[in-house]
């Protein structure tokens, strides 16, 4: 056991607002705090921090929080500081939390540690022991951690929502005096947690669901929630997925036998819903300017790889755009659609989190707890994540 901080006062948690422009969830709830308070945690709030997801400051009061006014107070008392964005992101409209950051404190929150490593290096080089809620790991004891999931699930839900407000007809099949509304026909790329989430709300609505995933493990997955499975059949021989479960890159054969697969699909597809990553990499391009112009008019598409790049090769992050007459939905923050309950499971998933690392009053980073190890990037001035060190090596190089 590895005590890194011996508190001889209490452990306070701080919560500054979220000052990316396109968020609005929060890093703690009223429930959460009152979670964190029982245990003997200090929590304190940056005044309106939780405004945007619903959470007024008086309800973090009656939880057991104190609000402090300014997002430096928060900085300045606290030991632990959890965020939903990495700490740069701030620079969009206020001062970065990385020039706000101190030697020993603890920061938790999604970094984007595969992609954003330069702050890793400046996390490391201030002294400030970081965890990264992308990197934990799929075990059994940490799926109540697993914050990639909990968004995840949200984000196949309101990419489904959200198409149906844009396509010009409804999802169901739907028979009246008047006559017979066909049903919507959805199709669905990646069977990961958002993409399964999307079928089953698709379905749900009525639509005619198509699920794609390279990884034939899924097709059971799939074809349970009443959709039908696509997949374009690789040499038996060949790997389609990481040890990690996540679907990895495939030869160009591959992906000409995908394109045309697809291509044959969008003809007559009046949604396309895209979850395909490859965690530290571009997203795939998986439907490309050619299929757009295949799509029916009207169509619409919901690009959750947006952020890192996009599934499609028209879509622009943040933007929705109408290429073709078909509608791109580039969102990046779909989940802060729906911030009350995006707060609510993402607190859930940090509060599992500080208590897995604070034992007996003290704030106890244990490398040999398969999470800990997992998850920590920066330690005691060093990037100390095996995996980082490596993506840090192969850019010097």
């Amino acid at each position: 056991m590895d005590k890194n901080i011996n508190s001889k006062t209490k452990i306070i948690v701080g919560v500054p607002n979220e000052y990316f422009i396109e968020e609005h969830m929060v890093a703690a709830t009223p429930s959460s705090v009152a979670q964190l308070t029982k245990i003997g945690l200090d929590v304190i709030i940056e005044q309106g921090a939780g405004k945007k997801s619903g959470f007024p400051d008086k309800e973090y009061q009656k939880a057991g929080a104190s609000i402090v006014k300014t997002r430096k107070d928060v900085f300045l008392k606290a030991n632990i500081v959890t965020q939903v964005n990495p700490p740069a992101d701030d620079v969009h409209k206020k001062e970065s939390s990385l020039n706000l950051l101190t030697k020993n404190q603890v920061i938790i929150g999604f970094l984007n540690p595969l992609i954003e490593l330069t702050n890793m290096t400046q996390l490391a080089s201030k002294g400030v022991t970081s965890l990264a809620m992308e990197m934990i790991p799929r075990i059994t004891r940490a799926q109540n951690m697993d914050a990639l999931s909990s968004m995840a699930n949200l984000a196949g839900y309101k990419a489904v929502i959200l198409a149906a407000n844009y396509l010009p007809h409804i999802f169901p099949l739907m028979m009246t005096a008047s006559g017979t509304i066909r049903p919507a026909k959805v199709l669905v790329l990646g069977a990961g947690v958002a993409g399964l989430q999307a079928i089953a709300t698709a379905k749900r609505l009525g639509a005619i669901v198509y699920g794609y995933d390279i990884r034939p493990i899924v097709k059971e997955q799939v074809e349970s929630l009443g959709a039908r499975f696509l997949k374009t059949i690789p040499d038996e021989k060949t790997n389609t997925e990481t040890k990690d479960g996540y679907a990895q890159s495939m030869s160009e054969d591959f992906y000409s036998k995908q394109r045309e697969l697809l291509s044959n699909i969008a003809k007559e597809t009046d949604v396309i819903i895209t979850t395909a990553a490859i965690p530290g990499k571009k997203a795939p391009v998986l439907i490309n300017k050619e299929m757009v112009e295949l799509m029916p008019e009207g169509s619409v598409i919901v690009d959750l790889a947006a952020a890192n790049g996009g599934n499609c090769e028209l879509t622009k992050a943040n933007e929705i755009i109408n290429e073709h007459n078909v509608t791109i939905i580039g969102t990046t923050k779909i989940q802060s659609a729906v911030p009350k309950d995006a707060s609510q499971m993402y607190s859930q998933n940090i509060t599992n989190i500080l208590l897995e690392i604070i034992k007996d009053g003290d704030i106890n980073i244990d490398m040999e707890n398969p999470i800990i190890s997992n998850i920590i990037i920066t330690k005691d001035g060093n990037i100390v994540n095996t995996r980082i060190q490596q993506l840090i090596e192969e850019n010097i190089q």
